[in-house]
């Protein structure tokens, strides 16, 4: 048995074929790899359309992109891409692309099918497109913001002011990254749907694997491919397949008919980590576990109530008892590994503090509220903690379950006074991802509708804090840019917002122990580095 907890930054966050019947001690073959995950999430293999974490596992391994996060140190580093220059003025990257690239038909993959690529992805406008379209890209201006200067020079324009690097780090991700095969994708075009149809359950990308075969529900089969342009994979297939039941996964691990199972429930990873045989990884993730409130309510409108909240979260208790392998302690609305993250600002849970804080508000017998949750269990059993802590202060949370779209539909509707909740981007190491997603908010108003941003859905504003985190992404000198978003943290302790983090995800996968190099973040996940000791 092995646990191991990696990070990019330890510190800050330590501060054909199918599963076997059943028998024991059974082996999956030394050149495939088995995966057991859950693909209720995956419907539809056309990177311009996917969707959750799942899919980008899946074609993180079929396509490529520009250049890639490093998994360890998260930091850019080349893919196809093998340099690139920033414009003295910040507007422009230009990319040379590795010679003699091909994508798994034999074509060769030019500068021309990186444009496509992007021109295709902002034309169809589907889920992947949102990203760049919040960043100024529109479909009416694609030619000028997407330029093949020759078949290895690529030159992408931004459309307004806004960090480079942060532009890089979001085309590093499967999806809206996806460089795809153009002859190829337009020779099975139908209708002018820029081959959407075939995409769905083809592929046309350059990656370690080529989608083999894919059953919703089911199975998706990965084959090597014999046209990658890097050093072979180990494994000529990866069966990946949909097992959503913890239990199943731990069965088939400690049986030796899966290799990895990525998601697996607390109770069954605790088990495994009992097992010699078995290695139980931990590694950051993007978004935090959090409690928000309403700043439509009176109450939550009084930064001293605001505040009292801080100090009657037990954040020890709820990250010891309840969120391993789910998250670890995070106070602050940026995650670990982003440049410039702070260390925690040490809240404790004070209840005498927070009632002293309740009365200078005006609640000096505190008051009754209502606690909003989904009813998965790491959510529920933290919001039922936080009721009990409240509780100390006078503060009668009673609270209401729901799943995603009740409970996070009344936030969209800013119909609710508190709330236990997860999100808060993060998947760019840019602090520009989470302080946009969790504090800025440009247009308070009921009728922005800007339900992207959490600080609009909690009624927070502060015109200062706005200005702070705009500035902050248009810094081009990196040391200047590092002390203004440390200054941010600091400015946000003061403020108190209405989105208190109490945990910063954490994604857990368990392995045989023979299996070296694979990559558990499923946001940066490669096959290509796996092999087995066998």
């Amino acid at each position: 048995m092995k646990h191991l907890m990696k990070s990019a930054t330890i510190g800050a966050l330590m501060l054909g074929t199918a599963l076997v019947a059943p028998m024991a001690q059974a082996e999956t073959p030394a050149n495939q790899l088995i995966a057991a995950f859950n693909m209720n999430n995956v419907l539809t293999m056309d990177p311009a359309a996917i969707t959750g974490g799942e899919t980008v596992q899946i074609l993180n391994n079929v396509y490529d992109t520009l250049v890639v996060l490093n998994p360890e140190t998260r930091k850019l580093e080349p893919r196809l891409a093998e340099r690139w220059e920033i414009a003295e003025d910040g507007m422009s990257v230009t990319f040379h692309l590795r010679p003699d690239v091909v994508f798994a038909s034999g074509n060769p993959l030019t500068a021309h099918d990186v444009a496509y690529s992007f021109k295709r992805l902002l034309t169809l406008g589907l889920a992947q497109a949102s990203t760049l379209m919040s960043r100024g890209f529109s479909a009416e201006d694609i030619d000028q913001y997407f330029v093949a200067q020759d078949d290895q020079t690529f030159v992408l324009t931004l459309p307004q002011p806004d960090d480079p690097r942060l532009m890089l780090m979001v085309l590093a991700e499967s999806g809206r990254g996806s460089i795809l095969d153009s002859q190829l994708v337009m020779e099975n075009e139908v209708d002018g749907d820029m081959g959407s149809a075939w995409l769905t359950n083809n592929a046309a990308g350059s990656g370690a694997f080529t989608l083999g075969q894919w059953r919703s529900n089911e199975y998706v089969i990965l084959e090597k491919n014999a046209n990658f342009w890097g050093d072979a994979p180990a494994m000529d297939r990866v069966l990946m397949r949909h097992l959503p039941e913890s239990q199943s996964q731990r069965l088939g691990l400690q049986q030796g008919d899966i290799d990895v199972g990525f998601s697996l429930a607390a109770p069954d990873l605790k088990a495994l980590e009992a097992d010699q045989d078995i290695t139980v990884e931990t590694v950051p993730s993007a978004n935090f576990y959090y409690l928000a409130v309403s700043m439509e309510d009176e109450r939550f409108a009084n930064p001293k109530v605001r505040e009292a909240l801080r100090y009657l979260i037990d954040y020890e208790g709820i990250n010891g008892a309840i969120m391993p392998y789910f998250g670890v302690q995070r106070q602050r609305p940026v995650n670990s590994s982003a440049f410039a993250a702070l260390p925690d600002p040490g809240y404790t849970l004070d209840v005498d503090r927070a009632k002293a804080l309740l009365a200078e508000a005006g609640y000096p017998n505190g008051f009754d509220t209502t606690l909003r949750v989904i009813s998965t269990q790491e959510f529920l059993d933290s919001a039922t903690a936080i009721q009990n802590t409240l509780s100390q202060a006078g503060i009668n949370a009673e609270i209401i379950t729901g799943d995603g779209g009740q409970i996070y539909g009344a936030m969209r509707d800013r119909s609710f006074e508190l709330l236990v909740g997860r999100g808060g981007g993060g998947q760019q190491p840019h602090p520009d991802s989470n302080l946009r997603a969790l504090i800025y908010n440009p247009d308070n108003s009921d009728d922005a509708g800007l339900t992207n941003y959490q600080g609009w859905r909690t009624s927070f504003y502060d015109a200062d804090l706005n200005a702070s985190i705009e500035a902050a992404l248009l810094e081009p000198n990196e040391s200047a840019q590092i002390v203004m978003y440390e200054e941010i943290q600091q400015q946000i302790e003061e403020v108190v917002p209405s989105i208190q983090p109490f945990s910063e995800r954490v994604v857990t996968a368990a392995y045989q122990d023979d299996i070296s190099g694979l990559i558990v973040d499923p946001w940066v996940m490669r096959f290509e580095g796996v092999t087995k000791d066998r």
